[in-house]
């Protein structure tokens, strides 16, 4: 493993590295266009796919890429395997049409199997080769990843059926979000057995934040601790980028090890609430300034957050969420710089 990667992992276990680590969501929004190729092609030709990836550890050698390496259709694994319809485009990911709003239709569902249901075989089969490739020249794939429960239940039910459900029919989304649950463990189990070296899963869940503390303890919080405590001993990573300041607390109990979270939310106050229990991966604004802003409002938005967010340690630079799609790569530049400059100086 390389120094950025330990560098990654010492403030991923609350630590203090000699060197605040840059880490960055990135995935299909952003590498076709960023390269210039059809974002379908991104996905139908493996040796594009390895090309643009390896690239991005040259063009970028002091970021971490989380999760790295990371085979995906978008949002679509996840939904594709319940049967969902998917639409794919040239230049943008595939879109996600809810199937049944009717909550009562799912009642009976069984748990998928990521071996035959939907994309996930696909995926399962290049990530097993790709490893292979990439542990032969002398890197390979760590850490897989997986939409969360509330996410993919709603592509099922769209989400406002789901939302309301929680009120009026919290016993029939209880069911609903048991099986999802079931088969994301079943999914990351699934693609952490293609790898050689397993080390981590990233969980992606924006819908949490759109609750209450109250119902997120009683619907939601038995779920994601599920997940996250069944991969206890990896490293587990949670993206919620929608802004939750009332969840902060009970989401620093749910298990997992770094939070990924809105540029909206003050770091300072999210190392308060959570410092103690997580680390955080963040939080300058990924389409105000990753993509609008200029390297130098990039750097200036970035040495605030490390002012706030990184005495005592257990502090990744990132953005407020995913690379968006439009992000200059010199403004990533400036993100590295910042985290440089800001150690020297402290």
């Amino acid at each position: 493993m390389n120094a950025n990667w330990n560098h990654f992992l010492t403030a991923a276990g609350r630590g203090q590295p000699d060197q605040v680590p840059v880490a960055l969501i990135v995935d299909s929004p952003w590498l076709p266009g960023y390269v210039g190729i059809d974002t379908r092609d991104y996905f139908l030709y493996p040796e594009k796919w390895l090309q643009i990836n390896l690239d991005l550890l040259k063009r970028f050698p002091d970021v971490v890429w989380i999760p790295g390496f990371w085979v995906e259709f978008g949002m679509a694994s996840e939904p594709s395997a319940f049967g969902c319809r998917m639409r794919f485009y040239p230049d943008r990911p595939p879109s996600i049409e809810p199937l049944v709003k009717d909550l009562a239709f799912w009642q009976n569902m069984e748990p998928v199997n990521p071996q035959e249901d939907g994309l996930m075989p696909l995926a399962l089969r290049l990530y097993g080769q790709m490893d292979q490739q990439l542990q032969s020249e002398g890197l390979g794939i760590h850490m897989v990843a997986a939409r969360g429960p509330l996410t993919t239940a709603s592509w099922l039910t769209g989400i406002t059926p789901l939302m309301e459900g929680m009120i009026t029919a919290p016993e029939q989304v209880t069911r609903v979000l048991e099986t999802v649950t079931t088969s994301l463990i079943r999914w990351l189990d699934a693609q952490l057995e293609t790898l050689r070296e397993p080390q981590g899963i990233l969980l992606l869940d924006d819908l949490v934040g759109m609750v209450s503390r109250r119902t997120y303890q009683t619907m939601v919080e038995p779920h994601l601790k599920r997940i996250f405590e069944h991969y206890s001993g990896l490293l587990r990573i949670y993206h919620n980028d929608t802004p939750c300041p009332h969840l902060l607390e009970s989401l620093s109990l749910a298990g997992f090890d770094v939070f990924n979270f809105s540029h909206e939310t003050d770091i300072g106050l999210v190392k308060q609430k959570m410092g103690e229990r997580v680390a955080l991966m963040g939080n300058v604004a990924p389409l105000g300034l990753g993509v609008r802003g200029t390297p130098d409002q990039v750097y200036t938005a970035a040495t605030e957050c490390l002012d706030k967010g990184a005495p005592g340690g257990g502090m990744i630079l990132s953005f407020g969420g995913g690379v968006s799609p439009g992000t200059l790569p010199e403004n990533i530049d400036a993100l590295v710089q910042a985290a440089k400059d800001w150690g020297k100086t402290r």
